[in-house]
């Protein structure tokens, strides 16, 4: 079984800051998001995407995932080219509102002969996206949908439905925990929205703490000061590593097992499943 890659920490670098992506490979962030998208102006768009061919021929050992322009703008197809010649982990998809959205894309990379590898990631920014959320998240039941991760945009979903942004962020919950339930139906990990002032390290880690207390399996951000406390947010307590290490142990002495008893609790494989996830979080 392939141990679980933790995302308790993932970046967004503009692509079109060279210096910024020289920095990555020095940056302790569990994932980065080379942005095509939001953080590049439309006259650096070409400049973004070579910079990014230049960045992949000496790529480091990261998990990289690009996020491309949607594929109904005008940069979207020469992105998506783009990103599929690089070969990263995942391509990030913006503005999703269907699943039709997943599976278009999807057939695009497979006529063009994109390796299996290469996943889909989905932006849950708009209304329609809310909408249609639990259709979209079933692709992820789907191995050929390549759907791999749901993505909250919470500045867009905020803008667009006119939630406001309270430093609680109660008005935003139902929408949040709709992602996440989507997310655990579809078998998806889902990352939580990015938190706008980096100075506030305090109130950054306390949106961490309130995103993992959801459910969430990491935090997306926008400044490398953001990246310790999104880790140490969503590493898991000695007594969960202590009680997900028990479980692998357990089930490696009989494999055989479907399901197992552990101080007087039934364990089975979906358990053991959760307990590699966890582990894999660890600092």
């Amino acid at each position: 079984m392939t141990t679980p890659h933790p995302t308790r920490s993932v970046l967004y670098v503009p692509a079109a800051n060279q210096k910024a992506l020289a920095k990555i490979a020095d940056l302790a962030a569990d994932a980065i998001i080379l942005d095509l998208e939001d953080a590049v102006a439309p006259d650096q768009k070409a400049t973004a995407r070579n910079n990014l061919a230049r960045f992949f021929e000496k790529r480091p050992d990261k998990r990289l995932i690009i996020r491309i322009n949607a594929m109904s703008t005008e940069w979207g197809a020469d992105d998506l080219a783009a990103a599929k010649a690089c070969k990263p982990n995942a391509i990030l998809l913006p503005k999703v509102d269907s699943p039709r959205d997943i599976l278009e894309t999807d057939d695009a990379l497979d006529e063009g002969d994109a390796p299996k590898r290469i996943r889909l990631w989905a932006m849950i920014e708009t209304p329609k996206a809310m909408m249609n959320i639990g259709a979209i998240a079933a692709l992820g039941r789907d191995r050929a949908a390549r759907l791999a991760c749901l993505v909250a945009g919470t500045n867009d979903l905020a803008k667009d439905t006119g939630i406001r942004m309270t430093p609680d962020r109660r008005y935003l919950m139902p929408a949040l925990s709709q992602m996440v339930m989507a997310a655990r139906a579809g078998n998806l990990t889902v990352l939580d929205g990015v938190s706008n002032d980096f100075r506030d390290l305090d109130a950054f880690s306390a949106e961490c703490s309130e995103g993992r207390n959801m459910g969430f399996d990491g935090k997306t951000l926008i400044h490398p000061a953001q990246i310790e406390p999104a880790n140490r947010a969503f590493a898991p307590s000695e007594e969960d590593v202590a009680e997900a290490e028990a479980i692998v142990q357990a089930f490696a002495a009989d494999p055989a097992q479907g399901v197992i008893q552990i101080n007087g609790r039934m364990i089975e494989r979906l358990h053991l499943a959760q307990a590699e996830k966890l582990l894999a979080a660890r600092l």
